[in-house]
């Protein structure tokens, strides 16, 4: 019988990779693992495949877990899937946790011209069909765990009943309390979280809006919020300050921690950080990171 990774490490790292080039991307993998950042997370939106950046990234490094934050299932029939999985797990061996999710409406329709369907119905039927693929390629030794993209109660039971957990995006702590009461004890809950290592709020919001604005403008992400008590008005021009803060962590190293913190006291198993930088370019922010690495 196959070995599974037992957890993915309490604390890894959200973020594009498109703003490097490969040279940059290999040498930000291997800071992440200097600083002792055991996963780094990677999206799927319209740049670089993220699969065979994986690849290319875990060849080039020792111990760093590559995670996708998410895989569009939308992207790849299940028999790819299955494939991309079982690959992975044989290659890096304790080193891949696939995570998938349905994207947004106008992404699926409009980007890719697919029809919309059901997240949840869409979703159980996709597991099932990766996990009833056939795959004919050598069997890994460590299989690569399933997370899946869950806000609202409903997907979050189908990553308890259904997958190795949940992995929740442009959430709170409060959210997080919340997933773990619906998860029960042993489905991993992974979530993400914005900050910015600024004191000056004013600044801190700034960046902050620049950022959530894209985000707000999705139902889906709206429907979640407003569960957390937070209303339509609030989503305008990149968030009320009360919004803002709820979902972007900022202030001194101290306050970023305690933030991080908050999510592991509420039932996080692991948190991926995603720090912007405070400059307002676009990128992470290294600064943030050297100061929040786990091996300082």
């Amino acid at each position: 019988m196959s070995k599974t990774l037992e957890n993915p490490g309490r604390l890894g790292v959200w973020t594009w990779p498109d703003g490097f080039n490969a040279r940059e991307a290999v040498e930000f993998a291997r800071r992440l693992e200097s600083w002792g950042y055991s996963a780094w997370w990677i999206p799927e939106a319209v740049g670089r495949d993220p699969f065979a950046l994986i690849g290319y990234l875990a060849g080039q490094t020792d111990k760093l877990i590559y995670a996708t934050g998410i895989a569009n299932i939308y992207a790849r029939d299940a028999v790819t899937t299955k494939a991309i999985k079982e690959t992975l797990a044989e290659m890096l061996p304790g080193r891949f946790v696939l995570g998938l999710g349905v994207s947004h409406p106008h992404l699926v329709t409009r980007l890719r011209g697919h029809t919309w369907e059901k997240p949840v119905p869409k979703m159980r039927q996709y597991l099932d069909a990766v996990a009833a693929a056939r795959y004919m390629g050598p069997k890994p030794e460590v299989e690569a765990p399933v997370v899946i993209a869950a806000l609202r109660p409903r997907m979050m039971e189908l990553a308890r009943d259904k997958a190795r957990g949940a992995h929740p995006y442009l959430t709170t702590p409060e959210h997080t309390r919340r997933a773990r009461a619906l998860l029960g004890v042993g489905p991993w809950l992974c979530p993400e979280q914005m900050l910015i290592l600024e004191t000056d709020a004013a600044n801190a919001r700034k960046i902050a809006r620049a950022n959530l604005e894209v985000y707000l403008r999705a139902p889906n992400y709206q429907e979640s919020l407003k569960e957390l008590g937070f209303t339509e008005e609030e989503f305008a021009s990149g968030g009320s300050d009360r919004l803002v803060d709820a979902l972007v962590g900022w202030g001194d190293e101290a306050a970023l921690r305690d933030r991080i913190q908050a999510h592991w006291d509420a039932g996080a198993d692991h948190v991926c950080i995603q720090p912007y930088r405070p400059d307002g370019k676009p990128g992470v922010d290294p600064r943030a990171l050297e100061a929040l690495a786990p091996g300082r």
